[in-house]
């Protein structure tokens, strides 16, 4: 009883402190052309998407139920998982849909409701939110990307749920995911936890996580993400180990001195983190301004942007991250990057309306959720931090 009493006053106050909040939306361009080949491209994916949800609400590497999975597809894991779900449900958020509107606004409650439950039922201590282990994800992302996903998610929909109580479930979870991912925070500042191919990618997420939560209110997490800025830096500049995570890939002479702890000897990756980290500020983008430009400029190059060779789904999450610090100022820069993005995007989907990966993460579950992210990425303004959260700086 006493411990119902206590979730009782904490889901009150989060209430409380949620009602602060209007309920916000993804901001839409008003000349989008629904008939366009990027918005038809888009909505293919989605349908696909919903198609292959699980009766759970859940997906898997390669659809919701094993009668989805194609041919030829070795699952490493069985079941759906909350990575998996909790990047649909990003798609789906970015592309228009709340838990209060949209197309597919059914489709998201119960994918959140699926993520939501994984939350609740885990233990306090510990990163993980799942039981599930060696899913094709969390191999290639690290054994705790479900946490990092499910952070990132909840901090979107913080303020977004239909009604008093659930909006205070949101809160509550998002809570319990940030305190454990501050708790697993590495010496170094970064959440380069091994086992895990390029574990750099949920390091990325993870700060990215606090980020957003920190800028709703939800949550305090100054240090943590002092130290992750720090960790940025230093490793950009070649000081401090981490995890190497995987195999070195031979990455050609213009980008063989970058430092790519965690990235799998795939300096796109680690350069991709770098980016969004480095950039989410003005103060941030005047402090980091050299490094910013020097990166900006490899992505120029070919070989530096294909990452390890062939694309898979860690070369879209790079790319998400790469997106996401380019579309915070704008300019030519920006609009060439989008522009090549969606012309490689429309030639990689598949007739089904899927994209794959050809290397490592190829399950269409993560890979077209991830490109639809991609395709959305200029719908909406980026995060924009207030300025009493960043008196840090």
């Amino acid at each position: 009883m006493r411990s119902n009493r206590v979730r009782v006053l904490i889901t009150g106050v989060a209430a409380l402190a949620i009602g602060i909040y209007a309920e916000i939306g993804f901001s839409e361009d008003n000349a989008i052309n629904r008939n366009g080949p990027s918005e038809v491209a888009i909505a293919k994916g989605l349908k696909w998407l919903i198609s292959v949800q699980g009766k759970d609400g859940g997906w898997g590497q390669d659809g919701g139920e094993t009668s989805y999975v194609r041919q030829g597809e070795r699952l490493e894991s069985k079941g759906n998982d909350v990575a998996n779900t909790a990047v649909v449900a990003e798609a789906l958020l970015h592309s228009g849909s709340l838990a209060t509107r949209g197309e597919y606004r059914e489709q998201l409650q119960r994918a959140v409701d699926f993520i939501l439950r994984h939350v609740e039922q885990s233990p306090i201590e510990g990163l993980a939110v799942t039981d599930q282990q060696g899913t094709q994800i969390q191999r290639k992302l690290g054994p705790y990307i479900d946490t990092f996903l499910t952070s990132k998610l909840l901090a979107d929909l913080d303020g977004t749920m239909p009604d008093t109580r659930s909006n205070a479930r949101v809160r509550v979870d998002l809570q319990k995911c940030v305190a454990k991912i501050e708790k697993a925070q590495l010496k170094d500042g970064s959440w380069n936890l091994s086992g895990g191919w390029a574990p750099i990618l949920g390091t990325s997420m993870a700060s990215q996580s606090l980020q957003i939560a920190q800028t709703k209110g939800a949550v305090n997490s100054l240090v943590a993400m002092d130290r992750v800025d720090k960790y940025t830096v230093e490793s950009a500049a070649g000081v401090g180990g981490g995890v190497a995570g995987g195999v070195m890939a031979s990455t050609g002479a213009t980008s063989s001195s970058v430092t790519v702890d965690g990235a799998a000897g795939v300096p796109l990756y680690k350069r991709a983190q770098e980016l969004e980290q480095l950039s989410r500020t003005e103060k941030d983008r005047q402090k980091n301004a050299t490094h910013i430009k020097e990166i900006t400029k490899q992505l120029a190059e070919p070989k530096f942007v294909t990452g390890f060779g062939s694309i898979g789904g860690e070369e879209f999450f790079s790319y998400l991250n790469i997106s996401e610090s380019l579309r915070r100022t704008g300019g030519p820069e920006w609009k060439k990057w989008s522009a090549d993005m969606n012309a490689k995007l429309l030639q990689l989907q598949n007739e089904d309306g899927t994209w794959a990966g050809h290397h490592c993460i190829t399950g269409r579950v993560a890979v077209t959720s991830a490109a639809i992210l991609l395709l959305t990425a200029n719908r909406e303004v980026a995060p924009v931090i207030p300025t009493s959260a960043k008196q840090r700086r």
